[in-house]
């Protein structure tokens, strides 16, 4: 019933949230795109490979998160690039003229929990195909009851089998959001149709 799709290229990150592809060599990069694919509060993930400062072109490599209060700069620490102090006052230059903010993610940022271990559960669905019944029967008990337990919402769901992964799947396909703050994922973490 659930088939996960065959793994893409490990050197780029695709979700359901991303405009284009986006290089992502770095572990920490990953997770932190991860997390922001399942945010409710993003709404696309973009990327800007360079830009143009005082008329010079400058490589940029910014993944650009643009979030219900604005768009900014993924600034992940661990996987930030080594610049010259002439190629970073260039870099700086070009986000301030794109009206781009930096969105600093610490190594401590990306292992908070429940967050991290949430994130890397749901993300292990990413992937898995969901038959349509099955799909529109959860995302209309969602928008017809609202928000719930994700335990109400599984159990108000017949299904042949277990519809859990298929709600995981969903979150990661931003058809639904998971709280991935409040505690880990169980019977009472809250499940809502994405708006």
């Amino acid at each position: 019933m659930f088939r996960k799709q065959a793994p893409s290229n490990p050197d780029v990150f695709v979700s359901a949230k991303t405009l284009c592809a986006i290089p992502a060599r770095h572990d920490s990069l990953r997770e932190a795109l991860v997390q922001n694919s399942l945010d409710p509060q993003v709404r696309s993930i973009g990327y800007l490979a360079s830009a143009y400062a005082a008329s010079q072109p400058v490589d940029l490599g910014a993944v650009v998160v643009s979030r219900d209060d604005g768009r900014y700069v993924l600034d992940v620490v661990p996987a930030r690039r080594i610049r010259d102090l002439d190629e970073e006052g260039l870099v700086q230059i070009a986000l301030r003229e794109l009206g781009l903010s930096a969105l600093t993610i610490t190594a401590d940022d990306i292992r908070q929990e429940p967050r991290y271990a949430n994130a890397q559960l749901v993300w292990s669905y990413n992937g898995v195909r969901v038959p349509i019944g099955l799909r529109m029967r959860i995302i209309e008990v969602l928008i017809e009851d609202g928000p719930m337990a994700l335990g109400r919402l599984l159990s108000s769901i017949s299904a042949d089998r277990d519809p859990s992964p298929a709600v995981m799947a969903l979150a990661c396909a931003d058809l639904v959001e998971l709280d991935l703050l409040s505690e880990p994922i169980g019977p009472r973490s809250i499940v809502r149709a994405r708006s």
